[in-house]
Formats: C-alpha cells, structure tokens, sequence
C-alpha cells in the first residue's frame, strides 16, 4: 500500500513492508526494517551446461524477490546463472537515491533486475526514472504473453510507456469489501457475497444507505476514512497532475463529503489506519463493532490475520462499490542486459518465471497456493494471473473457507491504473491531512483545499490549475 497514506511517519516502515507484502510466508520475507542497510548476497544455480555463468544483479527493497531466486534454482537445474542480490529498506526513503544512483552509475555493478512499489512504480516505467527501463518486448516477452496470462490490466497500464511495457508484477492487489459474516447476517439477513455485493453498492449512494442500516442496529460500516479513500483515489478519472498543474478530480474532492458524511453520522470509529484502533476494530474490539475495511488479498493475509482473534472465520468478501488496486511490487529490467544475448536471456528467463508463467511449476502458482516451501502450507494469495488464480485454490480460513480468488479476480479486472503520478505518495499525504482537519472542525471546507494547494506548491513546486 502507498506509504503516503499512513500519516505517521514511524509506521511508514511497516506500510511499505506490505505493500511488497514483505511477510509473506510463501517466500521467508522478513520486514525492510530489519535490512536498513544494503545487503547484498549471492544464489547460485547448478550449472549444467560449459560457459562463463550470467551474473543477475537485483536489486529490492525487502527479501521478498531475492528469496523467489531460491525456488527458481530448484526449477531451474540447468540455468546457468548467478543472484546478486542487494535489499535496501525504503526505510528513511533509502532506496530510491542507492538505485537512481546504481542505474544512473552503469557498469557491471549496476541492478540488471529491480523492484518497484506502487508509492514510487511510476517514477521507473513513466516518469523521471523511466529511460533506465527495458521494454519487455525487447527481451522477448510480448504482448500476447500478457493476454494469454490474463493479466490485470491495471498493472500493464502501470508498467507501461507509450504502448510499451517496461514492468509487471506477480501479485495482484485489486480491492474487495472484507465483512463480518455475523454482521451481514443480523442487517441484511445473510453473508452471501452475492447480495452482500448489492447491498453496498455500485456506488457510494448504496454504501451509505447501508451504513444507515447497520448503524440502526449499533454497527458502523467502516473503521476510520482511510478506509474509504483508496477505492475513492483509485477510481478516479483523472490523477493528481494534469498537464503539469495539481488536479483536483471531482471524485477526489468528493472524499472531503463522504469523510464527513461518516464522521457526523456516527458510521465509523474515526480511527487512523495502522494505529492500535484500527486493528481493534479487526478484532472486534472497537468502540462499535465494524462491518468491513476495503482492502486486496494482502490486507487480509498479512494485516487482517495477525489482528482478528475472536472474528477468525466470520469474514467474507464480496466486490467494492467501486473498482480500485492498493498497493504492489512491479518488476523491471535494466535496458543495458538488451546489450548481452546471455544476460538478456538470463533475465528475461527469470522475469518470465514471476510474472507471467503460468504453469503449475510458474512463481505465480506457488505464490497462489501457498506452496513455495514444499510440503508446506504457505499463504495464498491473489497474484497477476487471473488463469493461474481461475485453477488455484483461494479458500482460507480467515474467510470461513471462502474461495477469494472468486471475487478478486473480478475485482483485478476492475481496478484502473491510469489515475496515478509519480508524486501521488506526497501528494496523498497532505490531501488526507487536510480531509481530517476538515472532518474535524478545525478548517472549512474552502480552507482545507487551499491549505493543500499551497502545501503541495510549496513542498512540490507544483502550481494548481
């Protein structure tokens, strides 16, 4: 998820963390907090065949990547490759400058493979960064690779420059509506994800006229506004910068309404996410009990599951209001590996595996079914392939056994990409201040927006339209 949105700068660690979905158990990741500093390390494969091996530099900011070259190895007997590996937590903003300045640097040290998250992707396939970037056709991975994997096409949009794509990802993480099965039941009658779906949406309309129902009966719809804000941010028509001025989309705007609509009504427990409160209301330990939080496959998996508790099982998911994707790690390729035939193999081999594999043998199936370890269950997860998740078992017990490849593959297919900049993670920060002071009393409406503008003027030196 964007670091942008957490608003305390000691949880930014943590954000960034799961957007990578750092702990993920499929790959033994462990938190980017715990690597502040460069790590660099190397994976051999069995060599098999005669010649030099191709040594991978790749870069990441947490071990979630580096740890995927150990299974490739184990599928890969006869590659003839060597890892680099080098992990810089986005800790104090630490990655960014070590990689602009590996790429910008050159030579055989600099990255062959880098990662991205969605806070910052768009600096390396659209913006300042983007020139660094291989397109994947040039190493061979083309466009009905693309299709034939039934890729998000959020994700392409994202990893795209003019028609060319220079990143994908292995995860998907198009939103859903996580509820309380128990809730849904004593309101509307039922958890079926089918009329719960119905109940909330299409729409914000819907949404509140559900919310007016579950708080009749001493229920509040979500935890805090952050809730809503990505599917609202993400389902917006046009982004922050529009011809090089700050933009303010209608939809967006809206988000000052809707914000107070729940704060003056008593539909949420007005907490901030990431902090202490938000995660009681997981558990049901919050001021009123909460129907739901929007989130993708990893909200649940890595947030969710350590903070329920009691409320283990009683959840399900149903499709948003609106399409939206929150967070995501995309994978790009050093322009300069097109120079060498053995390493534009090598990587490109490797890029392939992740990202669009879709065989039982594929990163993307044992990421799907949590079974990256053998003869272990790891965590599943919705991941870029919508083929690979429609024969993959998504069925966990946080969800009462609900398969939720079944709604988040719809949901993937729902989410747009083209609404982002490469200064969203900034500019999302002061927006989201400016809605609570807002929503708070401590600022009208007409302050608030002008409040923001000149914060991101004078932070971004970026004028309004």
């Amino acid at each position: 998820m964007k670091r942008s949105l957490v608003g305390i700068s000691t949880l930014l660690v943590m954000s960034s963390a799961l957007a990578a979905c750092g702990g993920n158990s499929n790959s033994n990741s462990s938190s980017p907090s715990s690597t502040p500093a460069p790590a660099a390390n190397t994976t051999e494969a069995p060599s098999k065949g005669t010649g030099e091996k191709v040594t991978i530099n790749l870069w990441s900011f947490t071990d979630e990547i580096p740890n995927m070259t150990k299974k490739y190895m184990e599928t890969h007997p006869d590659a003839n490759v060597e890892f680099k590996t080098t992990v810089i937590a986005t800790t104090d903003g630490a990655y960014q400058p070590a990689l602009d300045q590996a790429l910008s640097a050159g030579g055989k040290d600099a990255p062959d493979i880098y990662a991205a998250e969605s806070a910052f992707v768009l600096k390396y396939t659209q913006g300042d960064a983007s020139s660094y970037a291989a397109n994947y056709s040039d190493m061979g991975l083309d466009d009905q690779m693309v299709k034939d994997a039934g890729i998000a096409q959020y994700s392409v949009d994202i990893g795209s420059l003019d028609g060319k794509l220079k990143a994908l990802g292995y995860q998907a993480t198009g939103g859903a509506f996580i509820y309380r099965r128990s809730i849904a039941k004593d309101v509307f009658g039922t958890d079926d994800p089918a009329t719960i779906k119905t109940e909330i949406g299409p729409g914000w309309d819907k949404f509140y006229d559900a919310a007016a129902k579950l708080k009749a009966k001493g229920y509040g719809i979500v935890s805090g506004d952050g809730d809503i804000w990505h599917p609202i941010e993400n389902s917006s028509d046009k982004g922050w910068i529009v011809d090089g001025k700050l933009h303010i989309d209608p939809k967006r705007e809206e988000f000052l309404d809707l914000s107070k609509k729940l704060k003056d009504n008593g539909y949420h427990n007005d907490t901030t996410d990431w902090t202490e409160a938000w995660y009681a209301d997981m558990s049901g330990a919050g001021a009123q009990p909460i129907f739901g939080f929007f989130g993708p496959a990893w909200l649940i998996n890595y947030v969710m599951n350590g903070q329920v508790k009691d409320t283990n099982g009683d959840w399900a998911v149903s499709e948003p209001p609106t399409g939206f994707f929150w967070g995501g790690t995309w994978l790009l390729a050093n322009k300069d590996v097109t120079k060498d035939e053995a390493k534009k193999q090598a990587v490109a081999d490797f890029v392939k595996w992740i990202t669009l594999d879709t065989s039982e043998t594929g990163l993307q199936h044992y990421w799907a079914n949590g079974t990256m370890k053998e003869g272990e269950q790891g965590t599943k997860d919705s991941v870029a392939s919508s083929v690979v998740m429609s024969k993959s078992n998504g069925e966990v017990p946080l969800l009462g056994g609900q398969n939720m490849f079944d709604v988040f593959v719809p949901a993937n297919a729902n989410a747009s990409g083209k609404n982002l900049t490469q200064y969203d993670e900034t500019i999302n920060k002061l927006w989201r201040d400016q809605v609570r002071e807002y929503t708070a009393g401590n600022k009208d409406r007409a302050k608030a927006i002008e409040t923001f503008k000149q914060q991101v003027k004078d932070q971004l030196g970026i004028e309004s339209e």
